[in-house]
């Protein structure tokens, strides 16, 4: 081999070590962002249940409240009619005096 060609496959083996050297580097890093995806998918996959749970909670919660309000109204009505029984009999107890 002549000088020239001893330099090349020096030259040569250089790069491939540098080649070889990045190849590495860029798997570390792959590896580090497969891991980091990986995480990043199980927290969406936990934050998607804690909403699903939340909205569970929330649509009770408005039926509880849906409830309690006709439950309130209902109680209304109750004492409302009540009232207006009272009132007719004391109208029929004025029409059977005049009577």
């Amino acid at each position: 081999m002549t000088t020239e060609q001893i330099k090349l496959a020096r030259l040569f083996e250089t790069r491939v070590r540098q080649l070889i050297a990045v190849c590495d580097k860029l798997k570390k890093e792959n590896d580090a962002l497969k891991k980091q995806q990986n995480d990043l998918n199980e927290s969406y996959k936990t934050l998607l249940e804690e909403n699903k749970n939340l909205k569970n909670k929330y649509d009770n919660l408005k039926t509880a409240k849906i409830i309690s309000v006709r439950e309130k109204d209902f109680g209304l009505a109750k004492n409302r009619l009540s009232q207006l029984v009272r009132e007719v009999d004391k109208c029929i107890k004025l029409i059977n005096t005049l009577s």
